[in-house]
């Protein structure tokens, strides 16, 4: 039986319109086998959970520059909870102040990509959130 590749959605959440790092990572993903969701610009957090959850993903991961991203990350693990899907990784990156790193996780994302995070990093990062989320019992 063929493995089925890692389905990874990336997003945008927010008026940021800056995309360029979001699809160098979606790239990246892609290139190292990995299905890629983009959902683009200007998405709500409820747009994205619903896509998440529609299209089936194993990773979020949610790119933001605009500063809101405790405010906007926290309503998302919000609704994907709401939604049954709190097994789904978050990961964020963008422009992340280092002191809400950790406000962050607190709320529930597994890991933030600061800038310079190589592209190996985050790759190994969300494939191995992956693997842990398909290891627990009764998953997939």
């Amino acid at each position: 039986m063929e493995k089925k590749p890692v389905k990874v959605l990336v997003a945008k959440i927010g008026l940021d319109g800056h995309d360029r790092g979001a699809k160098v990572i979606a790239r990246a993903l892609k290139d190292a086998g990995m299905e890629v969701v983009y959902t683009g610009i200007r998405q709500t957090p409820d747009q994205v959970v619903l896509s998440a959850i529609e299209e089936d993903v194993d990773v979020i991961g949610v790119s933001i520059l605009s500063g809101a991203h405790v405010h906007h990350v926290k309503r998302l693990i919000e609704l994907l909870k709401r939604e049954g899907g709190s097994d789904i990784p978050v990961v964020v990156g963008g422009t992340i102040p280092i002191p809400d790193v950790d406000t962050l996780k607190l709320i529930g994302v597994k890991e933030v990509f600061l800038p310079g995070t190589s592209l190996k990093y985050i790759v190994d990062t969300v494939r191995r959130l992956y693997e842990e989320r398909n290891s627990v019992e009764g998953h997939n």
